[in-house]
C-alpha cells in the first residue's frame, strides 16, 4: 500500500491591529496547523502457514504550535518616575513645539504610559459598559508587551514608539504618567516582490521574497493618539511631522504610509494637511474595509 498523508490545517484566527482608536482596519491571520503522516509496512509471516500479508499500520503525528510569547513584567514599573531630564537624553533625537516635545520612547514607564493612553483612545466611546477599567487594564497590557516586541528590530525590519511630553520647566517636575500626552507607532517595512503599495494583492511566484533593497523600504504609520485632556493644541500634527523626519533621515524612505478611519473626517483633515494623498488603487480595491490607506511622497 503506498504512503499516505494527511494534513488537517486548522481555521486561521484573526487580530486586529489598532489605527487611531479603531479596532477593525487591519487583520492579519495565525495559522495553526497539524500534520499527520500514516505509513504502511507490508511483511508476509510464516507462522501456521498463512501466507497472506499482514498490515502493520504506523502513525507518526507532529504539532505544531504558536510559542509562548515571553512578557514583559510590569511589577518593576516606578509609576510615580519623574520625566527624565534633557540632560540624561542629550543622545536622543528631539522635536520642540509650544510645550511639549516629540522624542523616541526610552523607558519602560513611557511604553506603559504610550500603552494605556491607547487603551483610553480605544475605549473612549465605551464608557457604557460594565468593567471598564479592567477592559482598559488588560487592553494596556497586551499592548505594552506587542510594543516592546515589536521595537526589537527583526529581519530588517524597525518599529519605533514615539511620545510627545511636556517640555520641561524649571523647578517643575513631572512624572512620566502624567508627562506624556501623545504616542505613534513609525515603522520601517519593505515592499513584498511585486507589491507597489503595503497589502497589495499580487499574483507573486512560487518562491516570492522581500525586496530588502532601499527603493522597497516605507514609512508606515499607526496608533496615532492624544490625550484627550490635551488635544487641539497641535500634538497629532507635530508628532507626524517628526515621524516623517525621522522616517527620511533615519532610514532614508521616500514614502510614508497611514490607515486612516474612512469616518474619521477629522483625521482625514490632518493627513491631507501634511501632504498625504489617498491611494486610490488600494482604496478601489478594498470598498468593504473600514480605512482608507494614504501615501506621502517624502
Amino acid at each position: 500500500m503506498p504512503l499516505m498523508s494527511t494534513i488537517p490545517i486548522h481555521r486561521a484566527e484573526f487580530h486586529a491591529l489598532f489605527f487611531n482608536g479603531s479596532s477593525t482596519p487591519y487583520k492579519y491571520p495565525r495559522i495553526a496547523a497539524s500534520w499527520t503522516m500514516a505509513m504502511d509496512s507490508k511483511f508476509s509471516p510464516t507462522m501456521k502457514n498463512n501466507n497472506d500479508d499482514v498490515k502493520k499500520k504506523e502513525e507518526l503525528s507532529v504539532q505544531l504550535s504558536t510559542p509562548p510569547v515571553p512578557k514583559v513584567e510590569t511589577n518593576n514599573l516606578q509609576f510615580d518616575r519623574l520625566q527624565p531630564s534633557d540632560q540624561e537624553l542629550v543622545r536622543v533625537n528631539r522635536f520642540e513645539f509650544g510645550q511639549f516635545v516629540a522624542r523616541e520612547a526610552v523607558l519602560d514607564e513611557e511604553y506603559w504610559t504610550a500603552a494605556w493612553l491607547r487603551a483610553e483612545s480605544h475605549w473612549e466611546n465605551r464608557t457604557y459598559e460594565r468593567y471598564i477599567d479592567n477592559y482598559k487594564r488588560k487592553f494596556a497590557e497586551q499592548e505594552f508587551n506587542a510594543l516592546k516586541r515589536r521595537c526589537k528590530v527583526q529581519y530588517g525590519d524597525s518599529c519605533t514608539c514615539i511620545i510627545t511630553v511636556r517640555k520641561e520647566q524649571k523647578n517643575v517636575k513631572h512624572s512620566i504618567l502624567k508627562s506624556v500626552v501623545g504616542t505613534l507607532d513609525l515603522n520601517i517595512r519593505h515592499l513584498l516582490q511585486g507589491e507597489t503599495f503595503p497589502g497589495e494583492r499580487v499574483k507573486a511566484p512560487l518562491f516570492c521574497c522581500i525586496n530588502r533593497t532601499p527603493p522597497s523600504r516605507y514609512g508606515y504609520i499607526a496608533n496615532l493618539c492624544v490625550a484627550k485632556s490635551s488635544r487641539r493644541q497641535g500634538i497629532a500634527i507635530n508628532m507626524m511631522y517628526f515621524a516623517v523626519e525621522a522616517a527620511k533621515s533615519n532610514a532614508g524612505v521616500t514614502q510614508v504610509y497611514v490607515h486612516v478611519d474612512r469616518n474619521n473626517r477629522p483625521a482625514q483633515i490632518l493627513y491631507q494637511k501634511m501632504g498625504f494623498e489617498m491611494v486610490e488603487m488600494a482604496n478601489s480595491r478594498s470598498l468593504l474595509e473600514e480605512t482608507y490607506l494614504l501615501r506621502l511622497q517624502t
